[in-house]
């Protein structure tokens, strides 16, 4: 699976006029399964974005993790992230089918929550229109096939 992750002090997703998820500060994680993910892929981006060290701590270091500010995650799907960009427009026939990928999206957050991160969404497969706060900025991308 694929993760991009930005440190925000606020998010939301809108679809159809709507919010559907809004936080404060932690994380916006974009996330994608590609082709063959498994539940243990899910489970392991889970386990790396709670623990991921992004947040300053007193001194100013990136020190903590979403779990130790108390953060929330709000979760978007995006199958963008599997983008295969070798000509001028990008294929993407390495992202999960859609019934896997929606599957896979829900054991993420599922996972994540077991984590203690209160996690808000956008909704799988809509059209949605994302606004963040990127603090720092810190953008971080993770890809569990890369460690």
């Amino acid at each position: 699976m694929r993760a991009l992750i930005q440190r925000t002090s606020q998010a939301s997703v809108t679809v159809d006029a709507r919010i559907v998820g809004e936080i404060g500060p932690g994380l916006v994680v974009f996330v994608c399964a590609m082709r063959d993910d498994t539940e243990a892929q899910s489970e392991k981006l889970a386990r790396k974005v709670a623990r991921l060290r992004i947040f300053r701590d007193d001194e100013g270091r990136m020190n903590r993790s979403v779990q130790d500010i108390g953060g929330s995650a709000l979760v978007v799907s995006q199958f963008t992230l599997a983008a295969e960009t070798r000509g001028n427009r990008p294929g993407f026939s390495s992202a999960a089918a859609p019934e896997d990928g929606e599957r896979l999206y829900e054991h993420f957050m599922t996972q994540l929550q077991g984590h203690g991160i209160p996690v808000e969404r956008g909704r799988f497969g809509a059209d949605m229109k994302v606004a963040l706060v990127n603090d720092g900025p810190v953008t971080i991308w993770l890809d569990t096939e890369q460690g």
